[in-house]
């Protein structure tokens, strides 16, 4: 029988973990590849003044259906040969709700190159995940997935109510518009516009409409999203707070365990039963990345599993080679575990975090690193007492965060997750040639159950070892008739 929705998604896991290869190589397979959307046009800006390694955005681009915008992207940013590793990479300006233009066609093309070349050379199925609390790129960054042909879009770390309308009203190059999010805001918030046709160079048919997944923590957020979106919602992640990444926070009043990680209770599940009830496929993420849960979860009423943590440390993942083996070998050790940081994220959501040497996990890391915000994705809008929307981040320097209206307090314990997350990569900014950038790995609870996916001898394992493993009770015959999962919540 024919399904409408592959089973395994792999997760979108940013800045670029789950760059386009490893989505290709997940979707060749017949699975649904994600490519992270999270700071794309960052990522594109520094692989281009890297010489861009194998030609790859070159590519891309000589595929962009407005020529004359790539070719400016290409002359901005293209290093021949590359820069050399001492010195840093150029900055480009932060986004503000209103561009400025030449920011907006990074992303757009940014996020063209990354579903193109994930979807290059095969006819199966890309997705792209982006976080609602990164909602300032969303207009230009979508309209260029969709440009590259899009399938699935999947969007968490918030409620996003207003994008299934972006969606249908990109589809048509007509303008669109977001609401920020405004902290403390008095009156209306501020509308983010774009207009597809002021940076068309030529007509194009209509697009391809996507399918929008939500990426939920609740039964009362898939509740919300079906009875107040603004258009049609397709399915939903229910991830639970085990997976990777940044964490929905507990419900209720917050507590902590002995190690200060937020504890989840019973009001954290989800009722998947209710869920069910909504009558639109969904997926069960955060732990399920054995081959017995994906049976179990296909017994319950799912359509299937969204897995990230086995997928990011394959050769395919976009981790550095260096956090890749050390976080490997502590696995094979007995060493890995991972933290889930209250603090680390400057958004106030939980965040895990693994704990290798020389990233900003370790203290002494994390106090020796100037205090600075030059990338700007996480910054919180808010309005002053003027009514000027303004801009800060509990990970810039105290006294400027102070300056804008932060609170002090709310600064202990934040990293920079945006310099962070680049350098994990292997885009780490260099400054005034001396001070490197330090990564900061996340990763899902189940890290340590990831030796079952290495080979016998140890080394490296591909994004195909994982999906023949987790698929590998569904071809055995063993699919259990009735799932433990049937009756319980998740």
């Amino acid at each position: 029988m024919s399904r409408t929705h592959p089973i395994i998604i792999q997760g979108g896991m940013g800045v670029a973990v789950s760059n386009w290869r490893l989505a290709r190589a997940v979707s060749r397979l017949g699975q649904l590849g994600v490519v992270s959307g999270t700071a794309l046009d960052q990522a594109f800006a520094r692989r281009l003044q890297d010489g861009d390694p194998g030609g790859h955005m070159r590519l891309a681009l000589d595929h962009f259906p407005f020529a004359a915008m790539g070719e400016r992207i290409w002359k901005t940013w293209f290093v021949p040969g590359g820069k050399s590793a001492a010195d840093s990479y150029r900055r480009m300006a932060m986004h503000t709700p209103d561009g400025p233009r030449d920011v907006h066609e990074l992303c757009i093309i940014a996020n063209f190159a990354e579903v193109f070349l994930a979807r290059h050379g095969h006819n199966n199925a890309v997705g792209i995940n982006y976080l609602e609390k990164v909602q300032l790129p969303h207009l230009p960054s979508i309209y260029g997935a969709m440009l590259a042909g899009v399938e699935y879009i999947l969007i968490g770390a918030g409620i996003p109510l207003k994008i299934p309308g972006v969606i249908d009203t990109l589809a048509l190059h007509e303008p669109a518009s977001y609401p920020l999010q405004i902290s403390g805001a008095q009156g209306a918030d501020t509308t983010l516009t774009f207009s597809p046709r002021s940076y068309m160079e030529h007509d194009l048919p209509p697009l391809h409409r996507p399918y929008f997944l939500a990426i939920i923590a609740s039964n009362t957020l898939a509740t919300t999203m079906m009875k107040r979106a603004n258009g049609r919602v397709d399915g939903f992640v229910v991830e639970g707070p085990t997976a990777g990444g940044h964490n929905a926070p507990p419900r209720g009043q917050a507590q902590f365990n002995e190690l200060g990680e937020p504890i989840y209770g019973d009001r954290d599940r989800v009722d998947l039963a209710k869920l069910r009830e909504l009558n639109v496929p969904f997926w069960l993420a955060g732990g399920f990345g054995k081959p017995e849960q994906v049976a179990e979860a296909l017994a319950s009423g799912a359509a299937g599993v969204q897995v990230g943590t086995a997928f990011a440390f394959t050769v395919e993942s976009g981790f550095s080679t260096e956090y890749k083996q050390a976080v490997l070998s502590r696995i094979v050790s007995g060493e890995a575990r991972v933290v889930t940081d209250p603090l680390a994220s400057p958004t106030n959501f939980p965040f895990k975090v693994v704990p290798v040497p020389g990233s900003l996990s370790e203290s002494d890391v994390y106090e020796d690193r100037p205090r600075i915000c030059d990338l700007g994705y996480l910054r919180e809008a808010y309005r002053d007492a003027d009514g000027v929307v303004g801009y800060r981040c509990a990970a810039e320097p105290v006294t400027v965060y102070a300056a804008k209206g932060g609170k002090p307090e709310n600064t202990a314990g934040r990293k920079c997750l945006c310099n962070a997350l680049m350098a994990n990569v292997g885009y780490q900014q260099v400054r005034a040639g001396t001070y490197i950038e330090q990564g900061l790995i996340t990763s899902g609870n189940d890290l340590t159950e990831l030796a079952d996916f290495l080979p016998v001898s140890g080394g490296v394992y591909s994004a195909a070892d994982v999906i023949d493993r987790l698929l590998s009770r569904l071809t055995d015959g063993s699919v259990p008739v009735q799932s433990p999962l049937e009756e319980q919540t998740v």
